[in-house]
């Protein structure tokens, strides 16, 4: 498995992580227990190092899976984890929005280690940026757990590159998360060089576009009222039509290559930053293995400026996610 590393301290992964969310959140209803364990188990057997969950994915039985999962060889593997939502710890009831108030950043913190069963958070990422928090704040909680010992490395997810740089002087932040694809390119206008000139690790979620880039969607494709992507407004039937343009170029540059779509997005990602590394998601062992067939994939820059070109006539049609959900990303 090639290896990447995340930051300037020293935080190596796999360059395919899992995003662990799905088995357990926002596709449906959860897999089975046993299921997911095996998915997991898996994926490290593959040589994969790199788990990414939350406290918010079930909310708390996302992390408890992972724990159990990756218990017989933590000490392999890098976890991580969120904090700043309010969630009610008793019930798993989601409050008012966001809380990343110091106190609770730890007393978060505390409960995660429990459902993972571990002693420490490899990397604890905020969420989402909570405007009634100021930045610096969350930094230092953070610093203060990682002097304790419980976390070891501090992330930011869907941050502005200015709350990049005002945390990053309280506490080095090691990765930055934010969604990125052939689908959504926005990092690169100020958070990827932002990540470069500071020495942070990048972290695409949703590298596959929510499925979008497998190819496995038509425009008939319609998702059940308990899958997020229902009220995706990218997804919503125009849009969704309109947007298999990119699908079908992604299929011509697959076939040439030997590959599947899915491959094809995440080779892309990986060839931008040597500091990049993905976390796609799945339930299906083949999915996994698909995945990471994309590590044997090489694309040419020549292979990169044509797709450039190619994408930079495309323009994708419909927000990347529900109003609510972007409000509370600042975006």
């Amino acid at each position: 498995m090639q290896k990447r590393k995340l930051g300037k301290n020293g935080l190596e992964v796999s360059a395919l992580g899992l995003g662990c969310m799905g088995l357990s959140h926002a596709y449906g209803p959860p897999v089975e227990k046993q299921a997911g364990i095996s998915l997991i188990r898996s994926a490290f057997e593959r040589g994969v190092t790199f788990f990414d969950t939350a406290e918010v994915y079930g909310p708390f039985t996302n992390e408890e899976l992972v724990g159990e999962a990756l218990a017989p060889f933590r000490d392999q593997v890098v976890i991580a984890t969120k904090f700043g939502f309010d969630i009610d710890p008793e019930t798993g009831q989601r409050g008012g929005g966001l809380n990343s108030k110091p106190e609770h950043i730890k007393a978060v913190a505390e409960a995660s280690l429990k459902r993972l069963k571990t002693d420490r958070i490899d990397l604890f990422y905020q969420h989402r940026v909570d405007p009634n928090v100021p930045i610096e704040d969350v930094a230092g909680a953070v610093r203060d757990l990682i002097r304790e010992g419980k976390v070891r490395h501090f992330g930011l997810s869907e941050p502005g590159a200015k709350t990049i740089r005002r945390a990053h002087a309280v506490q080095p932040v090691t990765a930055v998360q934010s969604e990125y694809s052939l689908l959504w390119r926005g990092p690169e206008t100020e958070i990827l060089p932002t990540c470069e000139e500071l020495g942070i690790g990048f972290v695409p979620w949703s590298p596959l576009g929510a499925g979008f880039l497998t190819g496995a969607m038509t425009e008939t494709t319609r998702f059940d009222s308990s899958d997020f992507r229902a009220s995706v407004p990218r997804f919503a039937p125009d849009a969704l039509k309109a947007n298999l343009v990119l699908v079908d170029l992604v299929r011509g540059w697959a076939r040439r290559k030997g590959a599947t779509p899915a491959q094809i997005a995440l080779a892309w990602l990986l060839a931008q930053k040597p500091w990049i590394a993905p976390i796609p998601g799945t339930t299906k062992l083949r999915r996994l293995d698909e995945n990471l067939g994309a590590l044997a994939i090489e694309l040419t820059p020549g292979d990169l400026r044509e797709m450039d070109s190619a994408l930079s006539k495309i323009t994708v049609q419909g927000a990347r996610l529900p109003e609510e959900i972007l409000v509370l990303s600042g975006r």
